[in-house]
């Protein structure tokens, strides 16, 4: 009898996995049954605001393989609508719910891929039935939040809670449909993914655009009317809105995977080894947002839930479970965004990462430009390294300028992941022409800078 693979989670980690397992193993060996709660299968989350700002046509741009296609090409059982609500390890077996139809189906395994990714952190004043409230995680959620732009009264303000990468890319699809956009922020700075230096460009960026943000203030609750948001409730007073969008971050999804007895790591996501498989549980693997990787600079087990890791985590478990083998040897936390025009990048530590790792660092802002100066177009670039002392090991660089700017980030990734010195890396032999970047790019200016910081504090 064929052995049977079940994956929970139908987006970027589950059908690699289903996908890459199916490549190496046929039907007559390996059954594979892939349950999604959703309507929709490898789809880019990543996406989703480009669609709400209407940069992105339509759901369909979206997605990379429909059901059908994993169906007819890979021989995949994609059970649509169906959420596993149980997962019994010594039956072998898992339940899930027929959302549309009703009603309840088993399935047994002897592989089981865990990839039920991350939802949207909801505080306790957000789990209402008000209308006009959205998390944003899933394409669900984003079409869920497209029908209540277009809905009549057409909603003309909004307000972003929460400031992170999501947060901040709603703000701008928002803006860009001509609502009046106000970002609301506990902390002291929004983009707390990099330094409070680097986040005021950012902030600063984000106002001469025209959206308002108030920082330092919590959120209390929601004023709503006729079962309408009206509100948001602050301490300061209530912010007047049509639409509420949550950018406070995500949790990975491990209700399911704790009920059944799979092991949690210190991050709060589902433990795994390199090759994808959960420890003390055979033939149990896991990938994805749901999950948690070792931080190559730091050492430390960390959540970062993007979609880069999220596909080659699927791919890893995949090839593993098609008997080959593979490894996923951890992150440095490399992510760009965008605010209209204004570029961020990061990659490595912060300082305050740095600091909590126990590293003794310095660090530098250079100020260049994107371009040569004589060049029409050229935009200011401001980039920080973050380098251990005294060796010069570069831990962490961030970006933050406009054209040209942030995909400069992945050359400094590439340094950082190769274990590079900043004196090393002012030798980079990087590509050099007028309307590309001056002839000291700005990454080499940073690097420079880092080296004499270094030299600076020797004695």
């Amino acid at each position: 009898m064929a052995q049977r693979l079940i994956v929970i989670g139908g987006n970027a980690a589950g059908m690699a996995a289903a996908s890459q397992a199916r490549r190496r193993r046929d039907r007559a060996d390996l059954e594979i049954v892939a349950f999604e709660r959703g309507h929709f299968t490898s789809y880019s989350s990543c996406g989703i605001p480009y669609w709400i700002s209407g940069t992105v046509s339509g759901p369909e741009e979206l997605v990379a393989r429909d059901p059908e296609t994993f169906r007819r090409r890979f021989d995949i059982d994609v059970r649509m609508r169906h959420e596993v609500v149980a997962i019994d390890l010594d039956r072998r077996e898992v339940t899930a719910r027929d959302l549309v139809g009703g009603g309840e189906v088993r399935e047994r395994f002897d592989e089981l891929v865990y990839a039920a990714g991350a939802v949207p952190l909801r505080p306790a004043w957000a789990q209402t039935d008000v209308e006009g409230v959205f998390g944003m995680q899933t394409l669900d959620d984003g079409a869920a939040l497209r029908d209540w732009l277009e809905s009549d009264p057409a909603p003309r303000r909004a307000v972003v809670v929460g400031g992170g990468y999501i947060g901040v890319e709603m703000a701008e699809a928002l803006l860009l449909r001509g609502l009046s956009v106000t970002l609301v922020e506990q902390a002291d700075q929004p983009m707390s993914t990099v330094d409070g230096d680097m986040a005021e460009l950012v902030v600063e960026a984000m106002r001469d655009l025209g959206v308002h943000i108030r920082t330092g203030l919590s959120v209390s609750g929601l004023e709503e009317r006729d079962g309408r948001v009206r509100g948001v409730v602050t301490g300061e007073g209530t912010i007047p809105t049509d639409v509420v969008v949550l950018g406070l971050g995500v949790r990975p999804n491990t209700d399911l995977a704790a009920d059944a007895g799979l092991p949690l790591g210190p991050s709060g996501a589902v433990r795994v080894d390199r090759r994808m498989r959960v420890p003390d549980t055979p033939g149990v693997w896991a990938a994805g947002d749901c999950v948690e990787c070792l931080h190559r600079v730091s050492g430390m087990p960390v959540h970062v839930p993007l979609g880069t890791h999220a596909n080659k985590q699927g791919r890893v478990a995949g090839i593993n479970i098609g008997g080959g083998y593979a490894t996923f040897t951890g992150v440095i936390g490399t992510a760009v965004t965008k605010v209209c025009d204004l570029e961020v990048g990061r990659t490595g530590l912060r300082e305050t990462d740095a600091r909590a790792a126990g590293f003794d660092f310095v660090s530098v802002v250079a100020e260049s430009t994107s371009r040569a100066g004589y060049y029409p177009g050229t935009r200011p670039m401001t980039v920080k390294l973050i380098a251990e002392r005294p060796s010069g090991r570069l831990l962490g660089a961030q970006i933050v300028g406009w054209s040209e700017a942030a995909k400069r980030i992945d050359g400094l990734a590439v340094a950082l992941w190769n274990g590079m010195t900043v004196d090393e890396m002012t030798a980079l032999d990087l590509g050099y022409a007028p309307p590309y970047a001056p002839v000291w790019d700005p990454v080499l200016i940073a690097a420079r800078k880092a080296v004499d910081a270094l030299h600076d504090g020797a004695g």
